[in-house]
């Protein structure tokens, strides 16, 4: 998928479907908004890899953002969602082309609306205090705490509200995962909520380890909760044995909670 360039200045953002009132908000309208609604939320954000099979990369991407926007639920109130027959919230983002093979006229996800009206789901414009770079899905993309980032729609155009899942591939063809439990039955599910993980920090990957006592420490996280986890062990290969670590929660995430241990 081609990674498109769009200027602040011609930059904007529908909002249609099943609504009272549909609207586009431009740039200068968004700042407006943000003065009175805009907030800042740290959280957990993981790229969820590559859908592809077998993967075209086997690289973990996590860490802590911090992100300066306006929550979802603020921009879907004003257009008046039809409350009978809305259940989902379809996001495009403005990158178009193809992948694996399959044509794509635009990146679209989907959310239901029960988790688009979280404080937590935000229109975002700036990251980790600076205006959010072409890189990273500007000048506009949605953020959903607590899900993969495949779900964070970059160079976000619309937001349509609909009363079914969308049918394109990134959520038919793509980023769908087997039920665990349902291998035999084939049931999918789509790649929403981060799954309790972790990473060790220290020691580092090939890093050489003198002899002695080493310090091992690095992060676990999950999405909501931090009481989803219940404890952090760790096994080493010449021991074969599993031994508790110290942890600690950290505070002030939004979306998944996280742990250092």
């Amino acid at each position: 998928m081609a990674t498109p360039t769009i200027s602040r200045a011609a930059w904007r953002l529908t909002v249609d479907g099943l609504v009272e009132r549909p609207y586009a908000l431009d740039w200068s309208l968004l700042l407006q908004l943000g003065e009175h609604h805009g907030r800042t939320i740290e959280s957990v954000h993981e790229c969820y890899g590559s859908p592809l099979k077998p993967p075209t990369e086997a690289v973990r991407r996590v860490g802590n953002v911090t992100w300066f926007g306006i929550p979802l639920h603020v921009l879907l109130s004003l257009a008046g969602p039809l409350s009978d027959t809305a259940a989902y919230i379809w996001a495009d983002g403005l990158d178009s082309g193809s992948f694996g093979g399959v044509a794509a006229h635009r990146y679209q996800k989907d959310l239901p609306l029960s988790k688009a009206n979280g404080e937590e789901v935000l229109v975002v414009w700036r990251m980790n205090g600076e205006e959010l770079s072409v890189e990273r899905g500007g000048p506009v993309r949605l953020v959903v705490p607590g899900w993969f980032g495949t779900n964070s729609v970059k160079w976000l155009c619309r937001l349509s509200v609909q009363a079914e899942r969308a049918t394109g591939p990134f959520t038919t063809k793509f980023y769908n995962e087997v039920v665990p439990g349902k291998e035999a039955e084939g049931t999918m599910r789509p790649v929403w909520a981060v799954e309790v993980s972790s990473i060790i920090c220290s020691p580092a990957p090939a890093e050489v380890i003198e002899d002695g006592d080493v310090e091992i420490w690095g992060w676990c996280w999950c999405c909501g909760d931090a009481d989803e986890i219940a404890g952090v062990e760790v096994v080493l290969e010449v021991a074969r044995r599993w031994s508790t670590l110290l942890w600690r929660r950290e505070k002030g995430l939004h979306g998944s909670d996280g742990a250092r241990c």
